[in-house]
């Protein structure tokens, strides 16, 4: 398949349009500029409110003005992640796209697909003049990534609908009907800088090229966290052989399963030896454990350059102990649905040497808050024990499933009569800005669907093309059937 097979058309140009154009998180201003002009350029009514967010309003095509009014939506912005090795500027480069068999991908970045497609969807039905389709409100949020605030800046009136489609989901033939709510518990260790005795040996410790991916989608994938197998190496070296803490820069979004962690430690200059044995036999260890998973996962040890001073010993033991102890993963599933139901995720640890702090990212997400609360005391308390401060975030709510949805019924229906099949209805372990629309839009009926797309949050990110028409013509079948 090359670029030319890419169908939908319409939807494929798009897209194109979209990756041109620069929109990490908090700095959409590109796309939100871009996105005004579109509407305004189709002649359509286009609004943009205080959050950033932006609304294009098209009319009912002629004998379905009785319609109910469908509301469109994904997010504008998309996670930056690239390889170590791509020199690549998220403000200023285009996403270069490949495409291999029938699998889009990109140039070592995340492909913006999460969610681009969602956007070049929206994009094509409001440029289209043979599209069937009662009222519809192309609704395009901010920032959903790093904390959903664009949803949650948007005050009630923005949106008019009765019923909302979210094109934000990431297996086409699964429709999903509730999502977890989550929060981020943040813990900073205050350290003074220590002398290092004479005789210390310094050395570099790097962790990299694990899967990674979404902290909510793929936490019950069993894919190891780079920073807590560093937090585990650090654990043993520490209560081994006296490591000590030089550095550390692990990890990196908070939504993000982190691929690759990175510390530089001191040893006695008689213990450097029992500290690489002891490094090569906890790699062949980790990559037993995660044979499945992780077929790409390096374990690298270099000697580094002679450092004076390292972080203070109790602060650096009580760190290192609290990294070693703090849960990380899936703690529970649902009762009542076949996904995670709480879950936590060690999202990034950054050394700053002007500020003398280290500040440990995490994020706790749950479909029930009780259970959110309890997964981000949990964390807390053993940062709290280590002598951190920390601090949790107010977060994003979930949302529940409405069981008499009238767009869910229609959803079923024209997938079963499109595919001659059934979709599976599901809830979500991650995020969906439905959570906040169902807080401020409350009789507002909601599904949300989309292509399917694998490696989301990494470089490894990847759409399957032909799931895009799948999608697209389901998507039209419901906006032709949607009932007065």
């Amino acid at each position: 398949m090359n670029k030319m097979d890419l169908n939908p058309k319409c939807v494929f140009d798009c897209f194109a349009q979209v990756n041109k154009i620069p929109r990490p998180s908090k700095k959409e201003g590109k796309m939100i500029d871009f996105l005004v002009n579109y509407g305004k350029g189709l002649g359509l009514e286009t609004h943009r409110d205080e959050a950033g967010n932006v609304v294009i309003r098209k009319p009912a095509t002629p004998g379905m003005e009785g319609r109910k009014t469908v509301i469109l939506q994904s997010h504008i912005d998309m996670v930056c992640e690239k390889n170590a090795s791509v020199e690549f500027d998220f403000e200023r480069d285009a996403i270069q796209t490949v495409v291999e068999g029938e699998w889009m991908r990109a140039q070592g970045t995340t492909l913006g697909a999460d969610d681009g497609i969602g956007v070049a969807m929206e994009m094509a039905i409001l440029a289209s003049t043979d599209i069937v389709h009662g009222p519809l409100e192309c609704v395009f949020t901010r920032d959903e990534e790093t904390g959903l605030t664009g949803a949650a800046g948007m005050k009630p009136g923005f949106m008019n609908g009765d019923w909302l489609i979210n094109l934000d989901s990431e297996d086409e033939g699964q429709i999903f009907v509730s999502c977890a709510g989550g929060c981020r518990t943040n813990a900073v260790f205050h350290y003074t800088v220590e002398p290092l005795p004479e005789g210390m040996f310094c050395l570099s410790l790097h962790i990299k090229g694990l899967t990674g991916g979404h902290s909510g989608g793929d936490i019950e994938k069993k894919r190891a966290n780079a920073n807590k197998l560093l937090a585990r190496f650090l654990y043993l070296g520490m209560r081994q052989l006296g490591l000590r803490l030089v550095d550390i820069q692990a990890g990196g979004l908070h939504n993000a399963i982190p691929r690759e962690a990175a510390a530089v430690v001191a040893v006695r200059e008689a213990d450097k030896e029992a500290l690489r044995a002891l490094w090569n036999v906890f790699a062949a260890q980790v990559a037993e454990e995660y044979v499945v998973t992780e077929p790409s996962m390096e374990f690298i040890m270099q000697s580094a350059g002679a450092a004076r001073a390292a972080v203070d010993q109790s602060t650096g033991d009580r760190l290192i102990s609290a990294l070693q102890g703090v849960y990380n993963g899936v703690l529970s599933f649902s009762q009542s649905l076949d996904l995670v139901e709480t879950s936590t995720n060690l999202a990034s640890i950054r050394l700053n040497a002007q500020e003398h702090t280290i500040v440990i990212v995490t994020s706790q997400r749950s479909s029930l808050q009780s259970a959110r609360d309890n997964m981000s005391n949990t964390v807390s308390a053993v940062f709290q024990l280590a002598g951190a401060e920390v601090e949790t975030t107010e977060g994003y709510p979930g949302w529940k499933m409405n069981p008499d949805s009238q767009l869910l019924s229609l959803t079923v229906e024209q997938y079963r009569r499109l595919f001659g099949k059934d979709p599976i209805v599901l809830g979500i372990h991650a995020g969906l800005e439905c959570g906040l629309f169902s807080e401020k839009y409350p009789n507002l009926d909601m599904v949300s669907f989309g292509p399917t797309l694998v490696g989301v949050h990494s470089p490894d990110e990847k759409l399957l093309i032909p799931t895009v028409d799948m999608v697209w013509r389901h998507l039209l079948a419901i906006l032709e059937n949607v009932p007065e």
